[in-house]
């Protein structure tokens, strides 16, 4: 099956969505996935300066394989899941790694990981009634920016210094901000996914196949 090359994409244009693998954003968030196990060595091994670049450049990559893919015109199907689920996976493996430290309380793990738990449930609702993943939200995004920035300051923060003191006090905003826009994106998808199951519960059953969901 041919592929219609991606123009980029301008303005406010909705990006045409590809099936196409090998691209630079998913060859980016896939390094991304490559790299939680490596910040899991370092963390485990207290080599915090390195663990600190790993998290910087993990971040760096979460912004910038959107944008990428916007202005390449390289949004695909699989970026679409690869990006969350990297996303998901770090956050979920850095948390457990600070909490082991002693960098971040354990309810900062409890909070965020009781949001992809009940996510996850959804998902599956979702998908036994046909539906595909609801697309990420600005505000799931941001809050997983504001997350992914709020790590290496708060791993900064066990320095005794001047640094570590603002690294502490911008870390915690960064984290309790990501915490809250990271719920409230997923009380979205919640009544998102709600409209949809209510709108047409039995399709499916029927052996209709049901509309694709936007978000």
């Amino acid at each position: 099956m041919t592929e219609q090359a991606q123009q980029p994409v301008r303005g406010d244009q909705e990006p045409q969505v590809s099936t196409r693998v090998l691209t630079v954003p998913n060859v980016i968030s896939l390094v991304r996935l490559l790299l939680v196990p490596v910040f899991a060595v370092l963390i485990a091994t207290g080599q915090d300066g390195w663990a600190v670049l790993v998290l910087g450049v993990s971040g760096a990559s979460d912004w910038l394989d959107g944008v990428l893919a916007r202005r390449l015109g390289q949004v695909t199907r699989l970026g679409q899941l690869l990006d969350p689920a990297a996303d998901r996976l770090f956050i979920a493996v850095t948390l457990i790694g600070l909490v082991w430290r002693g960098v971040v309380p354990l309810w900062l793990l409890v909070v965020i990981l009781a949001r992809e738990v009940v996510l996850g449930v959804m998902l599956i609702v979702l998908g036994r009634a046909g539906f595909p993943p609801p697309q990420v939200h600005l505000a799931g995004k941001a809050g997983t920016f504001a997350l992914l920035y709020a790590f290496p300051l708060l791993l900064l923060a066990s320095w005794d210094s001047w640094v570590g003191t603002v690294a502490e006090v911008a870390g915690w905003a960064f984290a309790l901000w990501g915490v809250g826009l990271y719920w409230f994106a997923g009380a979205l998808y919640l009544m998102q996914a709600r409209r949809l199951l209510a709108a047409q519960p039995r399709r499916t059953h029927a052996g209709e196949a049901p509309d694709e969901a936007h978000a």
